[in-house]
């Protein structure tokens, strides 16, 4: 609200016609004016700066991408980006709600290849996962299925593998008589050790006195390397921002017009280009629409 309503200021004496666009009035490659569904309208200069797919309830509802095809640009294909990832885990849904801080994270494609990594926060959700760590993930994982993908979380990432071992022996030394199931209330949020001793498949009724070494080494690789599968991506309306849209080769990155159309100019989101989240997509959209402002008033 603060941000929209400094825009209003800084745009008082502009005129604000809310009606929806069918089509451009192009003629001879030039620009001419829009049609709306209730009139025409004459203009040396038009900026699409219409968004992308993500977040419709904000009007952004990918009919700019109309309007730029329809002047010949090509329209590379949109997907979400920045969005929460899907997972046909069980354990996901069984930790719905669960933050994990300080985490570190590898994601690995079909090959097991890492094809990202990161530190931070990330969230169970009953679709799969979220947060931060999750949506700047989700940037890398380019390919249209994502089946085979799988988010490896290092749920101690400040330890060592002998460090996490060294403390463990110390922790279930003091503990020797407790169950497995009440022996990991010091290393894990308490709604993830059920799922946790699932993973490991140790008898959570073992005593710690009874654990192997074997079992040591176990509950050691699943602290180092909790796995959760991925399946897919979250629908594009629900992503922060939306990948593809317009070809910036087709664009003259110097004024924001349009290389195919004279007078017809791109700002924002429904240009491809997309970044991590931290304010780098709202600077595009800022210094975009700054560059098409400037020279598209500069023609009239």
């Amino acid at each position: 609200g603060d941000v929209l309503s400094a825009l209003l200021r800084y745009a008082k004496g502009s005129t604000f016609i809310h009606e929806h666009v069918e089509r451009l009035i192009i003629e001879n490659g030039t620009i001419k004016g829009l049609k709306t569904t209730q009139n025409e309208y004459a203009f040396d200069t038009v900026i699409v700066a219409t968004g992308g797919l993500s977040y419709p309830r904000t009007g952004s509802d990918g009919s700019g991408y109309l309007l730029a095809k329809q002047a010949g640009h090509e329209v590379l294909p949109l997907q979400g980006s920045l969005v929460p990832l899907v997972s046909h885990d069980s354990a996901c849904a069984e930790m719905q709600g669960l933050s994990l801080r300080n985490v570190g994270i590898k994601v690995t494609n079909p090959s097991q290849k890492v094809v990202y990594e990161d530190f931070g926060e990330l969230m169970f959700a009953h679709f799969g996962i979220t947060g931060p760590t999750v949506l700047s993930a989700s940037s890398h994982l380019t390919d249209t299925s994502l089946e085979g993908y799988a988010f490896h979380i290092d749920l101690k990432p400040a330890l060592s593998t002998e460090e996490l071992d060294s403390r463990l022996l110390s922790d279930f030394s003091r503990i020797q008589n407790k169950e497995y199931k009440n022996a990991l209330g010091g290393l894990l949020p308490q709604k993830m050790i059920p799922v946790f001793i699932k993973r490991t498949g140790i008898d959570e009724e073992k005593k710690v006195h009874s654990l192997t070494k074997s079992d040591r080494s176990i509950i050691l690789q699943t602290l180092k390397d909790f796995v959760v599968t991925i399946s897919d991506r979250r629908p594009i309306e629900e992503a922060v921002i939306t990948r593809g849209g317009v070809n910036t080769k087709e664009i003259n990155p110097k004024t924001m017009q349009s290389k195919l159309c004279e007078g017809l100019f791109f700002a924002g989101e429904i240009i491809d280009t997309d970044a991590y989240t931290g304010g780098y997509n709202l600077q595009i959209a800022f210094s975009t629409g700054y560059l098409a402002g400037t020279y598209a008033s500069a023609q009239n």
